[in-house]
């Protein structure tokens, strides 16, 4: 009897054990974030990149701008443009540590930058891109971005930053399964984005927030068309269907 007991507590224990080790494991992993593992996944084929970074601001735009696609070492310039603009293809990377989609490959933004924002916006993303090719963790990358801000050493967006996110083909997350809805997107000085109007309600038609790791807010506008003139009213339908469906689930 008393072997049995012994082993009865022996098994208990080990399991326990063997559980607040485990936890303690995830807690630790957790804390010290993830990384990216391999570059591969979040490549694309250079010229399928390039028009997918055009597409997302109107051709008069896009046509005369500059064009960066993501290699093996980072962003380099595929096209040289002449009118100030730059186009990329964002990655996960740009997301919040917190964000679960930090490291899906399947999130691409297309999006054209003002020569303000080319100039004030851009360094922090392509700093990004470069911490996360070295293998930095999410978390890393974001204290990264915060002291590099603090001391100078990278930009806070300046007057006339703005972006162009009007592409049919960019895939934002898992939620909307695509590009969300073709906006026109402000960067300004931090401010409260209810005083922008933002979360009063549906008929306001702009939605902002703040973006404190950057130290800027974000002004998105809806606009009802896509960069190559097509109605983006389904878009819109699925959008409100959508929210209107999560709020009624809460």
């Amino acid at each position: 009897m008393r072997n049995r007991k012994f082993v009865a507590f022996g098994l208990s224990f080990a399991l326990t054990f063997g559980f607040l080790m485990l936890w303690r494991m995830q807690a630790q992993e957790k804390s010290a974030g993830s990384s990216i593992g391999s570059i591969d996944p979040y490549l694309m084929d250079r010229d399928a990149e390039i028009a997918m970074a055009r597409s997302a601001a109107p051709s008069s735009i896009a046509k005369d701008a500059s064009v960066m696609v993501l290699g093996r070492h980072g962003y380099d310039t595929a096209v040289e443009g002449k009118n100030g603009f730059t186009c990329v293809v964002g990655r996960s990377w740009d997301l919040s540590k917190s964000n679960p989609a930090f490291w899906d490959p399947k999130i691409h933004g297309p999006i054209c930058l003002s020569a303000p924002a080319t100039r004030s916006f851009l360094p922090i993303y392509l700093k990004k891109t470069e911490l996360a090719i070295a293998g930095r963790s999410n978390i890393q990358i974001e204290a990264a971005i915060i002291d590099g801000i603090a001391k100078g050493e990278l930009p806070t967006p300046e007057p006339g930053s703005v972006s162009y996110m009007l592409s049919k083909q960019g895939y934002l997350n898992a939620g909307v399964k695509g590009p969300w809805l073709p906006h026109v997107m402000f960067f300004v000085p931090e401010i409260d984005p209810r005083a922008l109007g933002s979360g009063f309600g549906d008929d306001v038609p702009l939605d902002a927030h703040e973006e404190k790791i950057g130290r800027y807010t974000t002004i998105d506008v809806p606009v009802s068309s896509w960069s190559d003139g097509t109605s983006a009213s389904e878009a819109f339908k699925k959008y409100f269907d959508l929210t209107t469906s999560v709020a009624m689930a809460h």
